[in-house]
């Protein structure tokens, strides 16, 4: 084994994660345009709902989506 190979499996994952964050933002956007909640959204990602508006309300709010409201 070379010490090539496992750089090579590092980058790969490095760029995996990287794609799996940009599907993540692009689905939570369409969920949230769809009209989801936020509930909704952290139930599919298997996440609570504190956890997903932490790591998506700013970017979201920036993209201009109206974003549902408790209550």
């Amino acid at each position: 084994m070379s010490v090539k190979e496992p750089a090579d499996a590092l980058a790969a994952v490095v760029a995996l994660r990287r794609l799996a964050d940009q599907l993540e933002d692009a689905a939570v956007e369409q969920a949230m345009r769809a009209g989801w909640s936020w509930p909704q959204v952290a139930e599919a990602l298997g996440i609570t709902r504190q956890a997903v508006h932490k790591k998506h309300s700013k970017r979201l709010i920036a993209a201009g989506v109206e974003l549902r409201r408790r209550g």
